[in-house]
């Protein structure tokens, strides 16, 4: 079976390192490169690498993603701060006939995919939504990427099916108590010690709650969804947001 040689920058941090090791032990994968910073992004090309896997930093990964389509190698982005502006940079970069491909992944875990794919599906059927997302002190954004993700694809479903916008009689909120606001749906970040990565969707209705929650405990959970992105991204050329293509979804 021929091998997939990968890059990994970032690959001494905490999701670069869990990517090494599972990448290593998949089929018909391995990784010919460990960057991280300091490291000269020649490694990429040196290695023979096809495809370079990214947990960097949200102000160098759009650099690293520009070096990689200009070389010829399909990326996938697990640098969560990756924007719309960061991934409209990219499709100029690639041009109007792409041969690499960029693959943009919010979350890598199957069940926080599904929980936006629900998420999603239920909105429309209730009049309130908010997102509440709960991570570790140490990362460095906020809203989590997952959290804007799956408030753009709240918006959609809602315009979609002619949604009224959400009732908040609120006037007065000099310390944004309210939360942010990605595309008109209120959304919390939460920072705080023990927790890996967790989310919830509050839905709202008269008489009714419905909440969807993920949570991760471990970033093993992550791993599954990762392999599968640098085993799909070689044939996506272009941009693709999110792994649901290429979970079937």
């Amino acid at each position: 079976m021929a091998m997939t040689r990968v890059a990994v920058l970032g690959a001494k941090g905490r999701m670069g390192s869990e990517s090494v090791r599972a990448i290593n032990a998949a089929e018909g994968l391995e990784v010919v490169a460990e960057i991280d910073l300091g490291d000269s992004l020649e490694q990429i090309t040196a290695a023979g690498a096809e495809v370079a896997l990214d947990f960097t930093q949200p102000h160098v990964a759009l650099d690293n993603v520009t070096w990689c389509i200009e070389h010829g190698v399909d990326v996938v982005v697990g640098t969560s701060g990756f924007d719309d502006e960061r991934i409209a940079a990219v499709r100029s970069a690639l041009g109007d006939d792409p041969s690499t491909g960029v693959l943009v992944v919010p979350n890598f875990s199957i069940g926080a995919i599904l929980m936006m794919r629900f998420a999603a599906t239920a909105a429309p059927f209730f009049e309130s939504v908010e997102v509440i997302e709960m991570h570790h002190p140490d990362k460095v954004d906020a809203p989590s990427g997952t959290a804007v993700r799956t408030a753009e694809l709240i918006a959609e479903a809602r315009r979609a099916a002619g949604s009224a916008d959400l009732p908040d009689a609120t006037t007065t909120d000099p310390d944004g108590a309210r939360g942010a606001k990605v595309e008109g749906i209120p959304v919390h970040s939460v920072r705080a010690r023990g927790f890996v990565a967790s989310q919830q969707v509050l839905l709202g209705g008269v008489g009714e709650e419905f909440t969807i929650r993920h949570d991760s405990h471990d970033r093993t959970s992550f791993m599954p969804g990762v392999v599968a992105a640098v085993r799909g991204v070689g044939s996506r050329p272009g941009v693709t947001v999110g792994l649901d293509d290429i979970l079937g979804l």
